[in-house]
């Protein structure tokens, strides 16, 4: 547990550093109006893995974990909902993490059909900023910096 654990945490500053790199590409070469290349692709690509890596590895978390029984010890969700570090950890930090990675799953596939570079840099600049300010929003620094 303590081994996914660290893995999970580890690769949360692997998946960081790929989105950020991805979404000031995408911003820079959109604003800029660059050309669409194989690096760009690769970035998108790269963030799109990674952050479906660490979905993987924070389900399996999530539910090796067993959370279900710490809301049955507290009373119910009704409880959990009025813990603050509760609710994050069981409910905040998983489902903004699961719309993050949807975000980039969905830019990633509207971009591959424009034909143009300026649309592909306009959608994954949109779906991977608003990804990566969930995911800041998100993160636990308490535990990164600890």
């Amino acid at each position: 547990m303590e081994t996914l654990q660290f893995v999970h945490s580890g690769w949360a500053y692997i998946v960081l550093l790929v989105l950020v790199i991805a979404t000031f590409n995408a911003l820079i070469k959109f604003f800029s109006g660059k050309e669409y290349s194989p690096v760009d692709f690769r970035f998108s690509l790269f963030a799109l893995i990674t952050m479906h890596i660490q979905l993987l590895i924070g389900i399996i978390l999530f539910f090796s974990k067993d959370y279900f029984s710490t809301i049955k010890e507290v009373g119910g969700m009704g409880e959990v909902m009025k813990n603050s570090a509760l609710r994050n950890l069981i409910v905040e930090h998983p489902l903004t993490m699961i719309i993050a990675v949807a975000l980039v799953t969905i830019g990633y596939s509207k971009h591959k059909k424009k034909l143009v570079s300026k649309p592909k840099f306009k959608l994954l600049a949109i779906f991977y900023t608003l990804a990566l300010v969930l995911v800041l929003a998100k993160i636990p620094w308490n535990l990164w910096f600890n």
